[in-house]
């Protein structure tokens, strides 16, 4: 088993010896072939052993990175449809001297590779490879096996053995059963997925998320929606390409366009977790039409309230993001009365030298939303502690409110920093201590995280509270397609207490006013049926808008082809709500931010 660091040294048909290498036990010279080594586990039982003249031919070649090898399948397999018949064999930076159908005899080390580090400290699973190879071509030009073609029921709906949080490594691979157990059993194999529907667009890494079952919980746009824990989408697939771009550059493609024809390659397991098609085939792209949306205005007695995660803002962006971002606020939202905006970067950004302040940060997005047309937003914010709360180092992230003056007041009470608490005063109406204001700053559910921000609003007479919030991320879960099944989400436990904090100051107002007219909005890091909203629902002080729209419209954010609700607005009080999540970034390979805007228009009635 090998750390992330890869190394190798091949030439062709020679032996590398160098001083101090321990030779491995060796399996039995010529009798080995690729089933025995994959075996019907995650795990070789050959790991470690030296094998020779393993039998195959070359299905593919990564012949770019640092992690240079070709794929080997056997033409004759078992009965067995639990064992792989196609393994990497891996070269390091050393591009390989073979060619795709060239008939190989292998020899070399066989090794359990850990994407993510030590094996005694992964989360993920390990690839099955060969390492410090040698080889013998045999023969040229041989048709390669026929790829396995993955349609709509060929991968099981179940992802994982359920194995009580343990790990899956030692378990017989049931592929008939398990998406997962799918995955490895075709490792280093062949498949083929025609005409692919897009559920997640090209990233900047020259990936995109395809659906191998096209019926699979769609969304509104095309994509693939997560709605509950005990459906992961089984059908969502990685694809990545091992063509040259000035052959046939990587498609830039947004959600619900489609690779048309077949898209082929040998299965892979990433660096970054999950399985993928290495493509040495492409589909051709085909638009699905899909455009950014916009919201309609508020009306005249409407108060608009928005949120938008603007992904690292900082003066140091260019101002093409600037202004994609400001015409986000003009024309897709129309113009919200008030935007809860979050990761409001200070004002140079992730230079780590102590700087707090963010004035240079808004005054540039308020100015773009004036040149884009928009009114001239005022904002209210509280700098954080220097590197308190989070995010990028030294960019000291922070939620801040805009509103338009024009249309609404802020209630302006001094006395809030970034560690004074705000507190609800009054005796028969409720309003903030300090406005705006940090919710229980000192409390452990916002180490490392970011403070929520209480404002009072006045729009019409009446008064509206608004809490923004950017709850802490997700980093330090273990993914979907890692080797401890059902994985721990061990973030949870912080955004469900801060959850709790919110939720409590909640109650705070409606104990003076069980009717007080509340938002509370912004990035929750968590999804609609997540414990943690289970709690910021608690004691019914707030009702969640993303359960009110259609199934196939819950969402503002997609992660791996999984289309799913991390931005929310919920509400409480005398209002009448007309609420929308506005799809202007997450489904496109151009995008702005990685999250979508949402909007909630508020009828204020009493």
């Amino acid at each position: 088993m090998r750390k992330r660091e890869r190394q190798g040294v091949v030439l062709l048909g020679m032996a590398v010896l160098a001083l101090g290498v321990v030779i491995p036990a060796s399996a039995a010279a010529g009798d080995t072939r690729i089933h025995d080594i994959q075996g019907n586990t995650r795990l070789s039982k050959l790991d470690g052993q030296q094998v020779s003249d393993v039998p195959g031919v070359v299905t593919a070649v990564r012949a770019f990175g640092s992690a240079r090898g070709f794929w080997l399948q056997d033409p004759t397999p078992d009965a067995d449809p639990a064992t792989s018949e196609g393994i990497l064999v891996f070269t390091g930076s050393s591009t390989p001297t073979v060619k795709v159908g060239d008939s190989v005899t292998v020899s070399g080390t066989v090794d359990e590779f850990y994407p993510d580090g030590a094996p005694d400290k992964s989360v993920q699973q390990s690839a099955t490879e060969l390492t410090g190879a040698t080889w013998t071509v045999e023969s040229s030009g041989n048709a390669l096996p026929a790829a396995e073609v993955v349609g709509a029921r060929t991968v099981p709906d179940a992802m994982a053995p359920d194995a009580d949080g343990g790990n899956v490594e030692a378990l017989t691979l049931r592929p008939k059963r398990f998406a997962i157990d799918y995955w490895e059993s075709r490792e280093g194999m062949l498949v083929r997925v025609d005409d692919a529907r897009v559920v997640g667009p090209t990233t900047e890494f020259n990936e995109v998320v395809i659906t191998t079952k096209p019926r699979q919980n769609p969304s509104e746009n095309g994509g693939t929606i997560y709605e509950s824990y005990r459906d992961s989408n089984t059908g969502r697939l990685k694809v990545e390409s091992l063509i040259p771009f000035a052959q046939h550059p990587f498609p830039k493609a947004n959600v619900n366009d489609t690779l048309a024809g077949a898209t082929s390659g040998p299965v892979d397991y990433d660096q970054f977790g999950g399985y993928n098609i290495q493509a040495t085939a492409l589909g051709d792209l085909a638009s699905g039409g899909l455009q950014p949306e916009t919201t309609r205005p508020q009306k005249d007695g409407e108060l608009a309230v928005a949120t938008y995660n603007v992904e690292n803002l900082s003066p140091g962006d260019d101002q093409a993001k600037f202004d994609t971002l400001a015409h986000g606020i003009t024309t897709s939202l129309a113009n919200p009365d008030i935007v809860s905006l979050e990761e409001i970067q200070d004002n140079n950004g992730e230079t780590d030298d102590g700087t707090v302040a963010a004035d240079v940060t808004l005054q540039k997005f308020v100015d773009a939303i004036v040149a884009a047309g928009g009114p001239r937003y005022e904002w209210r914010e509280i700098d954080p502690v220097n590197d308190q709360d989070g995010g990028a180092p030294g960019g000291n992230i922070r939620v801040a409110f805009l509103f338009n003056p024009a249309r609404v007041s802020f209630v302006d009470r001094p006395g809030g920093d970034s560690t004074t608490a705000v507190t609800v005063t009054g005796e028969h109406v409720p309003a903030l201590s300090v406005s705006p204001g940090r919710i229980n700053p000192a409390s452990e559910a916002w180490t490392a995280s970011r403070k929520p921000l209480a404002g009072e609003f006045t729009f019409r007479g009446k008064t509206v509270f608004v809490v923004a919030n950017h709850f802490n991320s997700k980093g330090g879960d273990q993914p979907m397609y890692g080797r401890f099944q059902p994985p721990t989400r061990s973030s949870e436990a912080q955004r469900t207490a801060q959850a709790t904090e919110v939720n409590n100051f909640v109650g705070q107002l409606q104990r003076i006013d069980r009717r007080a007219n509340v938002v509370v909005l912004g990035d929750l890091n968590d999804f609609q049926f997540s414990p943690a909203l289970q709690e910021l629902t608690s004691h019914h002080r707030l009702q969640d808008l993303m359960n009110t729209l259609p199934r196939d419209e819950r969402y503002s954010y997609v992660f791996e082809g999984n289309s799913q609700a991390l931005d929310h607005v919920l509400v409480s009080g005398r209002m009448r709500t007309d609420y929308d999540v506005v799809h202007v970034n997450a489904e496109f390979t151009a995008q702005a931010s990685d999250h979508d805007p949402q909007v909630v228009r508020l009828t204020v009635v009493g």
